[in-house]
């Protein structure tokens, strides 16, 4: 998911049908891995975070956060997809295979 993050540098309005279809990729993904086994429930609980912070990130682009909070909350949702990836290694492969 560190790889689906690092696609938004510009965040506004004009972002918020990128960032909802890269939330909605996560959240069909991580269904998918989880119902193959390849993660497990608590990575696919944890891993929810990300998907939850995007749905967030979009509510607050819609309120017209500035670009300087809405960058806050992009860092922090990063931050916790490297922390993801250290708890869970290799979360970020599975994610990007299901993409190709």
């Amino acid at each position: 998911m560190i790889t689906s993050l690092q696609k938004f540098d510009m965040l506004d309005e004009s972002s918020a049908t990128a960032i909802e279809l890269e939330r909605d990729f996560i959240r069909d993904t991580l269904e998918v891995l989880r119902g193959t086994g390849e993660i497990s429930n608590d990575a696919f609980l944890d891993a929810g975070t990300i998907q939850g912070g995007l749905s967030l990130l979009l509510n607050l682009i819609s309120q017209g956060i500035s670009q300087d909070e809405a960058k806050i909350q992009l860092n922090s949702l990063k931050d916790r997809a490297i922390a993801l990836e250290n708890k869970y290694p290799g979360l970020d492969d599975k994610v990007e295979k299901i993409r190709k």
